[in-house]
């Protein structure tokens, strides 16, 4: 069974465009991270739904908002920049953590109540289940 119509052969890049309604990839990595701060995406479909990993290092779980909003997902984060105490001089400073958001738009067979996310290690990881199919049975009904 197909979750994802496929319309004039398109790639499965394509198809995940399309289901997720993403940045397009053609958009070079550093004009997606440092200018758009959308940080780097890896989306894997399994047999039970869709795995998306998010690379976020520098943040704590609590900076992480994930909401689902009708069909779209959007993951935002925000951390307050951390003040330099005045007895440490930096000889050069290149750590640097921005605010994101990004939204998904999800399949209408992804089971909204099966959304789970787990962050460790600067990956921030969310797990969409696929709705269980639906067994269509015949049913004979007589007529009075």
């Amino acid at each position: 069974m197909s979750y994802v119509n496929v319309k004039n052969h398109r790639s499965f890049d394509g198809l995940m465009k399309e289901l997720f309604n993403e940045f397009p990839a053609v958009v070079s990595k550093t004009m997606r991270e440092d200018i758009l701060h959308f940080p780097p995406v890896n989306i894997i479909e399994t047999t039970e739904g869709f795995k998306l990993s998010l690379s976020v290092p520098g943040f704590e779980k609590t900076d992480f908002a994930v909401k689902l909003d009708n069909n779209i997902l959007q993951v935002s984060a925000s951390k307050k920049a951390v003040e330099n105490v005045e007895t440490e001089k930096f000889v050069r400073n290149e750590f640097s953590v921005k605010s994101f958001k990004r939204s998904f738009t999800l399949n209408e067979k992804i089971d909204a109540d099966q959304i789970t996310a787990q962050y460790e290690n600067g990956i921030l990881n969310i797990n969409l289940m696929k709705k269980a199919p639906i067994n269509s049975t015949v049913k004979e009904i007589s007529i009075i």
